[in-house]
């Protein structure tokens, strides 16, 4: 086993100004940016880990049991987290500061945070191109959340998120082309082109969305939690909101109700620290959204570190499937990105700032870290992996060219459920009229 004490990273003051007392560099208006500490990620705690005493041991095989590439797979790789990976509130249990990951697992975490990573850079650039329109949010910074909440659930465990949605999508099983294709508005969408890039879908998967309504899916996910309770299912919700949605009355309304019946649902903050362009200070008196409920315990979260997103949902689910309630969770988090396409990002941030961030914080470089400096995977299988990704993406967005745009007729179906239909329904124009026809 290879274990690893990580040395102290650097905190914030508990409610003080600075971005980081060692990032002297930072203008004052960068500073001024997070009123409580930033969980740093372990790209910054990990570098310099291999220089620390260390032990190996394969687990799982023996001698002769499996060749060398087995053996590597199964080997288990043990890390120690920083003190402030996790916050508690009412008591609320916590993961274990010391986590393990095997190989075969921590490269398909990087694949799948690469990939996400691409299809939102193939997605901003089609954006620029004007073949993606309207409505567009990126998750750039943010895919640990997605990778890490996916691998510690089940596919009967529900996960409802807001509009920020296409890295969600893509672990819940949308693929790249049908992701693309979706915020292309073509027929090979997610959506069959009629979604756009706030409103994908997974059903099969218990992916409900991409939601473009302002905290409209909290409740919605507490409906789900009461469907699985009723049923008698195995399963939880994980019910996703930003911190600018977190002042919504109908968050409180859906904490009250999921505690009342027990819920098995998990309300999640991803906290990027902006709602829209305005920082989450000024416009909400209390940041700490894990502790947002006198009486349902929450745990904030390091969300740049996927190993703390994935030990943490996996204690958040095992708590909800156990008949505990709800839980609330906050995963701290940064995206590099505007809110939204039509927003440059800049205006209420410094591009230090946003630099700092992504230079010090990024979750992909932090895993990838890790990886290196514990000779888990060479700076070769990196870049294979990176360049796999890149093609991957790449064939994506020219098969969603080749999608051809869904008939003007396809709108006025998929209204209703089948089997539900109303007799006939109006266009635009009170004259315009559609009558539904059985085949």
């Amino acid at each position: 086993m290879l274990r690893s004490t990580l040395p102290a990273a650097p905190r914030l003051l508990a409610h003080g100004s600075a971005l980081l007392q060692a990032a002297a560099a930072v203008p004052a208006r960068a500073q001024a940016v997070v009123t409580r500490p930033f969980l740093i990620s372990s790209n910054t705690i990990t570098r310099n880990v291999s220089s620390s005493s260390a032990t190996f041991a394969s687990v799982g095989t023996e001698a002769g049991g499996a060749n060398d590439g087995e053996k590597a797979s199964s080997s288990v790789y043990e890390f120690e987290l920083e003190p402030a990976t996790y916050e508690s509130h009412l008591d609320c249990p916590t993961p274990p500061l010391t986590t393990t990951t095997t190989r075969s697992e921590a490269l398909a975490l990087y694949r799948t945070m690469v990939t996400i990573r691409r299809i939102e850079t193939a997605a901003d650039a089609l954006y620029k191109a004007r073949m993606i329109r309207g409505f567009c949010h990126l998750s750039t910074g943010q895919e640990a959340i997605a990778v890490g909440m996916d691998v510690a659930t089940t596919r009967e465990d529900a996960i409802i998120t807001a509009y920020r949605c296409h890295g969600i999508a893509y672990v819940r099983g949308c693929t790249p082309t049908s992701i693309i294709a979706e915020l292309m508005g073509r027929a090979d969408g997610a959506s069959l082109g009629k979604g756009g890039s706030m409103h994908m879908y997974n059903v099969p998967q218990h992916f409900y969305g991409g939601n473009g309504i302002v905290g409209a899916q909290i409740p919605i996910g507490a409906g789900l939690a009461l469907a699985q309770q009723y049923k008698g299912r195995p399963s939880m919700t994980f019910s996703m909101y930003g911190d600018g949605a977190a002042n919504q009355g109908q968050a409180f309304e859906a904490y009250n109700m999921a505690a009342l019946w027990k819920l098995p649902i998990a309300f999640v903050c991803e906290n990027n620290m902006y709602g829209m362009g305005t920082r989450q200070d000024r416009a909400a008196k209390n940041t700490h959204f894990y502790k947002r409920c006198e009486y349902i315990p929450g745990i904030r979260v390091n969300g740049m570190d996927v190993l703390a997103v994935r030990d943490s949902s996996k204690l958040a689910r095992e708590w909800c499937v156990s008949g505990r309630g709800p839980l609330l969770m906050e995963f701290v988090t940064y995206r590099y990105g505007g809110h939204s396409m039509s927003d440059p990002g800049t205006t209420y941030r410094s591009r230090e700032e946003i630099n700092y961030m992504r230079s010090h914080n990024d979750c992909i470089t932090g895993l990838k870290t890790r990886l290196i400096d514990h000779s888990i995977a060479t700076e070769e299988e990196i870049k294979e992996i990176d360049k796999e990704a890149r093609k991957l993406v790449d064939e994506a967005v020219e098969e969603a060219k080749k999608s051809p745009e869904p008939p003007i007729e396809k709108l006025f179906q998929d209204v209703y459920i089948k089997g539900t239909e109303v007799p006939s329904l109006r266009g635009v124009d009170p004259q315009d009229i559609h009558v539904y026809h059985t085949a």
